[in-house]
């Protein structure tokens, strides 16, 4: 088996301590690089509305074995799906991507808003959005999925 060994390219500060599922929107961070990043790597982002950040659940507990198929949340209203058709935290490589506002930059600092990442958790890398990255055609999704959502990002 190949293994991949990442670096943090910094990490997220926020007030949110707990792993909870909704009420991410108003939740600010800052995402504050590593010393081995210069302050340059950042230059320009704050051109950017967006940016997608993609980051580790560092802080879900790592079950040798967990459900590849389950019911979203739990939740038996809604059907029995793959991992690879949710977007739950626990996940084979528990990795994070979450589409972001940018607030501003601050030197080594980027603020960011809807980030559903808690305190101390590793970034793995900041991308901008460009609109040409994004759907092309109109986005499909099933409706347990919009029920799921309903206060994710109240």
């Amino acid at each position: 088996m190949f293994n991949l060994t990442l670096r943090p390219i910094g990490y997220v500060h926020n007030a949110r301590l707990s792993l909870d599922d909704d009420n991410w929107g108003s939740v600010v961070s800052e995402i504050r690089l590593d010393d081995f990043l210069p302050e340059e790597s950042l230059d320009g982002i704050e051109t950017f509305s967006h940016a997608e950040i993609i980051f580790t659940f560092d802080q879900v507990a790592d079950e040798k074995e967990f459900s590849l198929s389950r019911h979203p949340r739990g939740n038996k209203d809604w059907p029995k799906v793959g991992i690879f058709a949710q977007r739950n935290k626990d996940r084979p490589n528990h990795l994070g991507l979450t589409i972001v506002s940018i607030v501003k930059r601050e030197g080594r600092s980027l603020l960011v808003k809807g980030l559903d990442a808690v305190n101390n958790t590793p970034v793995l890398d900041i991308k901008p959005v460009f609109a040409e990255f994004l759907p092309r055609e109109t986005i499909r999704q099933p409706e347990w999925s919009h029920e799921l959502m309903k206060d994710y990002w109240d």
